[in-house]
């Protein structure tokens, strides 16, 4: 394939030295790529979403061969040295140009490795996700769904049948471990041939993230939050030792109503599912959107929105020709956090979905994974705000009360719990590519205890760790979700206190607000990639990202 490739390259390189015009050889060479890569990208786009709605190992397979086939083209050596070329000179006089060439550059950068060792990384990933996708855990001699766990978790009231689940979710890991630390070792390797001390240096880098400001926003975060934290699981630990008749210090991980600890178990004070009873979550999503002037009927009717078998557990959200055929894959239930899971991930399909079609395509992307995860947190908080709750449920102002007697204290919670959880992953994934050899299981267990105050269960030695599916699809991502929470909180704020939106309307949950879409297309979404992605936060809220907000709201 290369070779197919190179006469178009000799020919930018010989524009570019007899013209001298920077500008000239960056738009062929864009043009080049662009005419490679996105039929492409198309076709491995839907490969992925056969595989995913279908759990077939031969879907599977087509997707790791066009993956292959992407990731081949974004290799090449001489490509990418004619784009740090580039980007080093500098002096292009056409801001989009330069802004692709950059966004080229480190797309390119992450890629540069061996044909070998790129096929390896491919094959070896598409194996394990396709392991976590068909696999189902088993009670006794019963398989379970992951919502089967879910509801489990949630609801079971023994703390016996609670373990058995809670080691039913925990499964998967030892079939991937092995697996998944041969992979980490391959990135490690594809990294450090590039000059980095590990593939997780690289992602940081090549995602324009740095490393020190990161762990200056974790660290601050986890100072703040010591205090709140411990006062609040304090009395969530009693609850849930008078709900399941044990000493709070015989709470164990399968006590906290869900696998990882990483969202709030439902509180006795106020059960949300109740008020979801007898509605659908699809219509209600449908409905909000449309109010706020972003429809998403056309998201949804490409979209497999309900659990079958073969078919990937999660939910996710996927742009596949970045022309408008937006999707979403959820397994839904008419419950608080499948309405929460269809909120944000329609959060997701929106920023995609309204992105500005004039933009070049190589821009016409969030400005960054996690701003995309900031807009997803904005919407999927509304599954508990009160306001939103009343506005599209039809409760009336006694239901209203209820909830917000506790709101303030539950969405607290959730937050906080997320946040350290969130911390957990971080810290770990950085150790992880440090040091693959090191015992990962105690590793895991030591952040869990340091960061959640959860306890490691007597002469447990499994790899837990291995079981959270991100470590496979999302290599050093997981920081991304709580800086989405930072700017979804930062967000929040500056939507509540614009002019052109109706007083009050943050109360409501913005419903029927349609100034909303409108500042989230124009402000957010039409900027695509345009800007580098904290350039794009200052010039859409005022500021960079901060976490004062989130911390004013849901620490202090």
């Amino acid at each position: 394939m290369r070779n197919l490739i190179f006469p178009a390259l000799v020919l930018v390189l010989m524009v570019w030295g007899c013209n001298g015009s920077n500008d000239r050889a960056a738009r062929r060479f864009i043009d080049d790529h662009v005419a490679k890569i996105r039929p492409l990208s198309r076709e491995a786009n839907l490969a992925y979403w056969e595989a995913a709605v279908s759990g077939q190992g031969t879907a599977y397979d087509r997707y790791s061969q066009l993956e292959l086939q992407v990731r081949q083209i974004y290799s090449d050596p001489e490509d990418f040295a004619f784009l740090k070329k580039m980007k080093e000179q500098g002096g292009l006089t056409d801001p989009l140009l330069a802004r692709q060439i950059e966004v080229l550059y480190y797309a390119f950068l992450e890629n540069q490795m061996t044909p070998e060792l790129l096929q390896q990384i491919t094959a070896l990933g598409a194996e394990v996700e396709k392991k976590f996708s068909t696999f189902r855990g088993s009670i006794g001699s019963r398989k379970v769904t992951a919502n089967e766990i879910d509801e489990i978790l949630k609801n079971e009231g023994k703390s016996a049948l609670r373990r058995d689940a809670w080691r039913a979710s925990k499964q998967v890991g030892a079939v991937v471990a092995e697996d998944l630390i041969a992979l980490v070792k391959l990135r490690n390797e594809a990294a450090q041939k590039l000059g980095f001390k590990n593939y997780h240096a690289m992602s940081l880098t090549t995602s324009e993230q740095n490393e020190k400001e990161l762990d200056a926003i974790f660290n601050e975060l986890y100072q703040l939050s010591n205090g709140p934290f411990a006062r609040l699981k304090s009395e969530l630990d009693e609850e849930l030792a008078r709900r399941y008749k044990v000493k709070v210090e015989e709470l164990q991980p399968w006590h906290y109503h869900d696998p990882f600890f990483q969202e709030s178990p439902v509180l006795q004070a106020v059960d949300l599912d109740k008020y979801y009873t007898g509605h659908d979550v699809k219509q209600l999503a449908t409905v909000f959107f449309a109010g706020i002037d972003l429809p998403v009927e056309s998201i949804l009717m490409r979209s497999d929105l309900y659990e079958k078998e073969g078919k990937n557990p999660h939910a996710f959200c996927t742009d596949i020709d970045r022309e408008g055929d937006v999707r979403i894959l959820c397994n839904l239930q008419n419950s608080e956090r499948w309405m929460e899971t269809m909120l944000h991930e329609l959060g997701h399909g929106v920023y995609d979905k309204y992105q500005d079609q004039h933009l070049p395509y190589l821009l016409r992307q969030p400005a960054h994974t996690f701003t995309t995860e900031a807009i997803a947190m904005f919407f999927g908080r509304l599954s508990r705000n009160p306001g939103w709750m009343q506005g599209m449920l039809g409760l009336d102002d006694a239901a209203r009360a209820e909830l917000e007697s506790v709101g303030n204290r539950y969405a607290q919670l959730k937050q906080l719990i997320f946040a350290r959880w969130a911390m957990v992953m971080y810290h770990f994934e950085k150790e992880l590519y440090a040091n693959p050899d090191q015992d990962l299981n105690a590793l895991w267990w030591s952040l869990v205890e340091k960061y959640q105050s959860l306890k490691k269960p007597a002469d447990r030695h499994e790899p837990d760790w291995a079981a959270k599916i991100h470590f496979a699809i999302a290599p050093c991502y997981y920081h991304n979700y709580l800086l989405g929470e930072l700017l979804a909180s930062q967000l929040y704020a500056h939507i509540g206190t614009r002019n052109e939106v109706e007083a009050g309307s943050a109360g409501r949950g913005f419903v029927e607000e349609k100034q909303v879409g409108a500042y989230l297309r124009q402000q957010v979404f039409a900027a695509g990639a345009r800007y580098p992605w904290n350039e794009m936060i200052a010039r859409a809220t005022g500021e960079p990202l901060t976490s004062k907000y989130f911390i004013q709201q849901f620490v202090n």
